[in-house]
């Protein structure tokens, strides 16, 4: 138990020292430099260099630290300066819309279309072949009866 009590006289002793050293930074911190305690009160404050762009002070004495707007530099736009290319080219906005207005059911179709060619192109051939049959029988029978 002695121990005990001794160690809590220690933080407390210890305690009592920190809340010393802030009260005393707190007073330094709170008196006034002397500096501060020489200069008369009725110097003027606006001493300082105040700057006012954006701002109109509505003090006089503050008015003199307004400045004059500040004025943009000329610009000179280094595209327009450059003079297009003479090139009489096709116009590529020609190129974006298609050319026959019925695109699109063509490429829709397309298989089918494929299709029918396919049965299109062996249609053919059969009439043809049908067609030389025919010139052969006739020129068999025209040959026979001659």
């Amino acid at each position: 138990m002695a121990a005990e009590e001794e160690s809590l006289e220690e933080i407390v002793a210890a305690r009592k020292e920190r809340l010393r050293a802030l009260k005393a930074a707190q007073q330094l911190l709170n008196t006034p430099d002397e500096d501060d305690q020489n200069q008369p009160d009725d110097v003027d404050q606006t001493s300082t260099n105040m700057k006012f762009r954006n701002y109109v002070p509505h003090d006089k004495k503050l008015q003199e630290g307004k400045l004059e707007p500040p004025k943009p530099s000329k610009f000179e736009d280094p595209v327009a300066a450059v003079p297009p290319p003479s090139n009489k080219t096709e116009d590529p906005f020609l190129n974006i819309a298609p050319k026959k207005p019925n695109w699109e059911l063509r490429r829709d179709v397309q298989k089918k279309l494929d299709k029918l060619e396919r049965r299109t192109q062996k249609a053919m051939c059969k009439l043809m072949e049908q067609e030389k049959q025919k010139q052969l029988e006739e020129d068999a029978i025209s040959g026979a009866g001659d």
